[in-house]
């Protein structure tokens, strides 16, 4: 091949020094590349002195027949570039192929191929006295697989070799079970499609090699095994001796000093592993361990004809797991205590330390009120109008503003007289920072009963509910509180405008628990999480005229 190179670069030189104006160049024989090939095979040559990338106008391949080969793909034989394709070799493909290169500098170079077509072509065998055997993948395969980003794969006698998709097959200490045809496989992709190319090569095992190692103690590796008293033991010995040294090598235990054929109770089991690794390995079984086994040393013995080697081997008790359950699962039972009672007590916990916590770690703000109520007038029966009233007007009062020191804004009660409704709601929207919704069991169509405030007031769908709506769904600047005076009615919430019944989803009403024992108490179940929905400290005080 470096022949070849050496008189294309010959030629080129003469040839560029011609000044011939008229004359055709001559064209430049290269040598012919021989390619044995499986028959139903795929094949892809590129020629070591040709550019894949060269454009087929420049490029003219002909069969062995000398007709022109095609450029069309959809032919089983056929060229594109610098590449010749055999899509499905048959035995009539067989034949000399050459390629015309008339390069775009001028010159003229022949390029040729001679095919074989085989039923199975098997390359040399591997026959040398190596212990780990490599197979490698024929030139051509490894060329095909890296133009055509190609996936390699192996079998051995047309079994699949799982794992192995390198050029090259390593066979480890192999031995005569290993011989076979080893088939390297390139499958690659062209035109759609999925083509084999592939390789056979023998591998040829010469008579086994004995290769002395000095001895090695695989097992046991620790000086101490942990038993358990009144229970049977499997103690192993394992001992590596070299290649194919299964004559001059042995694995026994000695306990005390003595071995343990000799002893009651204790039984020996030695066998050789099936391969050329010579590697014995002796099992004593103990029946019952007991307490003269705790004190016996025990001793892993490996003979070999030139050396012995050993490892010492003593038992100890097993502590008992029972402390560690124990441990375990009283951890786990106050972990469970805990959880459940941070989930019954949580509010009852962040309320105990809300007084601890420093003041910084509070959002500040200025607002003026913790809470604006908003509520409804229309459409009550006698019963929950008074209901409300004494809600409103006694109890929410007495409760978070006398007891808990929060400033709550309720109509009615807060209003300034005179002043512009629409400014005055939106106004004290501003300065809360809460907005405390109490939801009344509806009694069909509106009364015209005189009502706890004017008709102008009544709330549930008139101008504060919408600025209430406004704040609490679209801004985000106030925490809403649902509480529910009495029952939901048969009709439940679906009578509320459907951002009430948004916010009710999201978080349902606290039930005011109304005539029930200590329900006005600030430390009552309800009062407490209501007092847990509030800010964590009251608002500030802050003068009637800072107010107004």
């Amino acid at each position: 091949m470096d022949t070849s190179r050496l008189l294309l670069l010959v030629y080129m030189v003469i040839t560029t020094s011609e000044c011939s104006e008229t004359a055709e160049p001559e064209c430049y024989d290269l040598d012919t590349n021989t390619r044995n090939l499986n028959e139903g095979d795929a094949f892809n040559f590129v020629h070591d002195y040709l550019d894949i990338n060269v454009p087929d106008e420049e490029i003219t391949w002909f069969n062995n027949n000398q007709t022109e080969i095609t450029a069309d793909e959809n032919e089983t034989v056929h060229y594109h570039g610098g590449s010749l394709f055999f899509l499905n070799l048959l035995p009539e493909d067989s034949g000399l192929y050459s390629a015309r290169h008339n390069t775009s500098s001028g010159k003229c170079i022949n390029y040729t191929l001679r095919v074989n077509v085989l039923k199975k072509f098997v390359y040399d065998p591997i026959n040398n006295s190596d212990i780990t055997k490599k197979v490698t993948c024929p030139n051509h395969i490894r060329r095909t697989c890296a133009t055509l980003s190609g996936k390699v794969t192996w079998n051995k006698d047309n079994k699949t070799l799982h794992g192995q998709n390198e050029y090259t097959l390593w066979v480890d200490n192999a031995n005569k079970t290993d011989e076979g045809i080893y088939t390297c496989v390139c499958t690659w992709t062209h035109n759609g499609k999925k083509y084999n190319t592939s390789g056979h090569r023998s591998l040829i095992v010469q008579g086994d090699k004995v290769a002395y190692h000095h001895l090695v103690i695989i097992s046991p590796t620790d000086k101490e095994q942990s038993a358990d008293e009144g229970v049977g033991i499997k103690l192993y010995c394992k001992v590596y001796c070299g290649i194919n040294m299964k004559r001059d090598c042995n694995a026994s235990w000695e306990a005390n000093g003595v071995s343990v054929d000799r002893i009651k109770g204790y039984s020996q089991v030695v066998t050789p592993e099936l391969s050329n690794k010579t590697i014995f390995t002796a099992v004593l079984t103990i029946k019952k361990v007991s307490a003269k086994d705790f004190a016996a040393k025990f001793k892993c013995l490996g003979i070999g004809s030139i050396e012995t080697v050993h490892a010492n081997l003593t038992l100890k008790r097993r502590e008992s797991i029972i402390p560690l359950v124990t441990g375990g699962v009283c951890v786990l039972l106050l972990c469970v205590l805990a959880a459940v009672l941070i989930k019954c007590f949580a509010i009852d916990i962040a309320l105990f330390f809300r007084p601890f916590l420093p003041k910084s770690s509070y959002k500040k703000d200025s607002r003026v009120y913790d809470a604006y109520v908003v509520y409804q007038t229309q459409s009550m029966d006698k019963v929950t109008e008074d209901s409300l009233c004494q809600f409103i007007t006694k109890t929410l009062p007495s409760v978070l503003e006398e007891k808990c020191g929060y400033r709550l804004f309720i109509h009615g009660r807060d209003d300034i007289p005179g002043e512009d409704r629409l400014e005055l709601v939106e106004d004290r929207m501003q300065q809360s920072r809460r907005l405390m919704v109490l939801l009344t069991p509806g009694s069909g169509p509106e009364s015209k009963e005189e009502t706890l405030t004017p008709t102008r007031d009544s709330l549930i769908g008139g101008f504060d509910w919408q600025v209430g709506l406004h704040h609490a769904l679209l801004q985000r600047e106030m925490s809403v509180i649902l509480i529910q005076l009495g029952a939901t009615g048969p009709q439940g919430y679906s009578q509320h405008p459907a951002g009430l019944q948004h916010l009710i989803e999201k978080s349902a009403p606290i039930r005011w628990p109304e005539g029930s024992p200590g329900a006005a108490a600030s430390n009552s179940r309800f009062w407490k999480r209501v007092r847990y929905l509030m800010p964590a400290r009251p608002a500030r005080k802050h003068p009637p005229s800072a107010i107004i």
